[in-house]
């Protein structure tokens, strides 16, 4: 039997397959690698992209057509990415509620269960109102792409762990940690010019922005230093860059002698894996004719993921990982323990052989959870990513075991998450040993503090003290009158 994908790219045989010759020879991959102009004189010679034909959708899973006001969509037009651009479920500051509530109403039951046996529900009125709140409380804009909403349980939202990774509930949101704040990483801290943070002392992330001429200063810093930047990495998700843009910044990067290796992030394999199924869009053109020049010149590029549970992965998801990963591109995973999420070891083991057996990407890291605020309701104790991977280790291949990290608090930086110093489990509070930056520039080992998730009591008082409750401090659950 000819599997899906087959029957995709036997069906692609003319134009993408012309353009994608023209991509590989009207570039060729020197040293001295091809100018923006090139790129855009490439994509031009191999023919207007409106004359491929777009995937059948024979035998595919149509799992958006759950969706109402998605019932009627064809594979073709939710492959298109034009299509998902203007089908992205959102909602801010300018927006009207009436919107989101009126999609929020199509696909929710009349009665939302509340607690995972259904013995206790909420109204679908009630549950709406709940979203509006959470959204409120965390002071976000809400941007789902169609592929994610089409990917949740919408007759049990509340349990769903997508829903719960990208639509918030006031009626989970707990008051931040007293040690939380908006860049618990110090990345601030560790910027020497705008759009660059340099805190490893070999490594840099450039954060991209939509003008690529602005991205000057960054880059020349990474020129300055000849002997400390050789890994870079473009934070900002990638998927916001034109395919134009995405190779001029390649393009440059590349031409940095002291920059030998980077990595691009994007959350799209999991949010928006259709772009790069999409033949009228040639951003995975681009990305893997980047990765070609880099190759080409001794280097190295690969694409960062961000893919938290295996709920995720469509079949969308494994044909473009396999057009990227038989393009010859390094795909690695990075995932963060989630409460209520992922955060037990039959979900991450279950996630690590989806990543590394279905879709052939590395999995990378599982981080802790940071301490930012409005995602306190989502952190874990630092007991439960150890014990995840206690429970794990010995069961899964150690080249597809990934490393299970803290991403330490005021620019300490990456530690295995056994490494620390001392961790008290009464207290929540864990100790590590890393090198900082003096003011002299030169190293000094420092110990920086990791913070577990309040416990009940303690997170009561505070809950109490945010409401403005005065609390008796011998018993943070009794009133005072």
């Amino acid at each position: 039997m000819m599997r899906r994908v087959d029957r995709i790219q036997k069906s692609l045989p003319g134009a993408l397959a012309a353009r994608r010759l023209a991509l590989r020879t009207s570039m060729p991959l020197q040293s001295s690698v091809a100018s923006r102009a090139q790129y855009s004189q490439a994509v031009a010679v191999a023919g207007p992209a409106a004359e491929e034909p777009s995937p059948p959708s024979n035998g595919a899973d149509e799992f958006w057509r759950k969706v109402p006001m998605w019932k009627d969509v064809s594979t073709d037009e939710f492959i298109s990415w034009s299509w998902t651009k203007k089908n992205v479920v959102e909602h801010h500051s300018r927006s009207a509620p009436e919107s989101l509530k009126g999609i929020l109403a199509s696909v929710l039951p009349d009665h939302v269960p509340f607690t995972s046996n259904a013995s206790l529900v909420q109204s679908r009125e009630e549950f709406i109102k709940d979203i509006f709140g959470g959204i409120a409380e965390s002071s976000m804009s809400l941007r789902i792409m169609p592929h994610v909403f089409s990917r949740i349980n919408w007759q049990d939202p509340r349990h769903d762990p997508i829903f719960r990774q990208f639509i918030p509930l006031k009626s989970l949101i707990q008051p931040d940690h007293p040690k939380s704040n908006y860049d618990s990483l110090h990345e601030n801290h560790d910027s020497p010019v705008n759009g660059l943070v340099h805190r490893y002392p070999d490594k840099a992330l450039f954060l991209h922005e939509a003008d690529p001429e602005a991205m000057g200063g960054g880059l020349q810093v990474h020129r300055g230093h000849p002997t400390d930047h050789r890994r870079c990495r473009v934070g900002g998700d990638a998927y916001y860059l034109s395919p134009e843009q995405l190779a001029y910044i390649g393009e440059r990067l590349i031409k940095i002698p002291n920059v030998k290796k980077f990595r691009i992030a994007s959350k799209g394999l999991g949010v928006a894996p259709n772009r790069i199924l999409d033949p009228n869009d040639q951003w995975s053109d681009a990305l893997l004719w980047v990765h070609r020049l880099a190759l080409k010149a001794g280097k190295r590029a690969a694409l960062h993921t961000h893919i938290n549970h295996p709920d995720e992965i469509s079949w969308m998801t494994e044909e473009a990982c396999r057009k990227l990963i038989e393009g010859g591109l390094t795909i690695r995973n990075q995932s963060v323990l989630l409460h209520g999420i992922n955060d037990n070891a039959q979900t991450i083991s279950k996630l690590i052989r989806a990543l590394a057996e279905d879709l052939r990407i590395s999995p990378y890291y599982v981080y802790q959870c940071d301490m930012v605020k409005k995602v306190e309701h989502l952190r874990t104790p630092l007991q439960t990513i150890m014990d995840i991977e206690a429970k794990i280790r010995g069961s899964i291949a150690g080249f597809d075991m990934p490393q299970f990290i803290v991403d330490l608090p005021e620019g300490g930086g990456k530690r295995l998450a056994g490494s620390y110093l001392s961790y008290d489990r009464d207290t929540g509070v864990s100790r590590y040993m890393a090198p900082a930056v003096t003011g002299g520039g030169t190293k000094e080992n420092k110990v920086y503090e990791y913070y577990d998730p309040l416990p009940p009591t303690a997170q009561m008082d505070l809950t109490l003290r945010s409401l403005g409750v005065p609390t008796n401090r011998l018993s943070p659950l009794v009133l005072v009158s």
